[in-house]
Formats: C-alpha cells, structure tokens, sequence
C-alpha cells in the first residue's frame, strides 16, 4: 500500500520561511558582487581636540575608510613638531573595513598647543 504524504500547515510555513531566507541570502550576495567597486583602500585620518592627562595631552583619532577594499594592517604616524623637541606616536589597527570608521588615542608628553599635530605616513595593506 501507498499512501500520498500529506504536510500540515506547519511543514509548509517552516518551508517558505526558509525559502524567503535562502533568497534574500542569494540576492543581498549578488547584489554586493554588482554594486561593490574594486578602488583600493583610502584611509583618511582626522585628529580631534587634545586633552591633559595624567602623563601629558592625549589626542582623539579618528581613521576612515572610503575606498572598496579592506585595509589591513593599518599604521597612522602622528607628529607633535613642537618648540622645543619632536615627538611621534603609532597607531596601529589589525584591519579597517570598506567604509567604516575606527577610533583610536595618541598622547603626547608635550603641549599639542605649544607645537604642531600632523599625520605622518600611512601605511597599510589590502588583502
């Protein structure tokens, strides 16, 4: 003997559940692969107001990646170019995806006022 196997409701509502899943998936992946670009990372690095600390001025940075690729093994050099000596700080970042953004602190013995803040080399590379 054969019987037809019949589904309930619920067998049914587990399937188009997982279906509308399985197709979102599918299309936000296709999607992605047509509208993502293929420029390498620009990393673009903003320096935010100095503040005292305990051992000197620690100053707010900020690092943006606008480019399509991922940038890895970020290092951002800043400078204190003041009166009386130079100081330089090294901010290091494991990975800093396609547009995102990333904060992060240098301090600085020295007086930020006193001198000059820049942003020295960046160096980084794309997987």
């Amino acid at each position: 003997m054969t019987r037809a196997l019949e589904k309930n409701g619920l067998e049914w509502s587990v399937f188009a559940v997982g279906l509308i899943l399985v197709l979102a998936t599918l299309a936000y992946l296709v999607r992605e692969v047509v509208t993502t670009g293929s420029n390498p990372p620009e990393v673009v690095v903003q320096l935010g107001t100095p503040r005292p600390v305990t051992h000197g001025f620690q100053v707010p940075v900020t690092v943006f990646n606008r480019g399509d690729k991922v940038a890895e093994g970020l290092s951002v050099v800043i400078t204190l170019a003041g009166k009386a000596e130079r100081e330089e700080a090294v901010l290091d970042m494991a990975f800093l995806p396609k547009g995102s953004k990333r904060e992060g602190w240098v301090t600085f013995r020295g007086d930020p006022a006193d001198g000059r803040l820049e942003v020295g080399p960046v160096v980084h590379a794309s997987p």
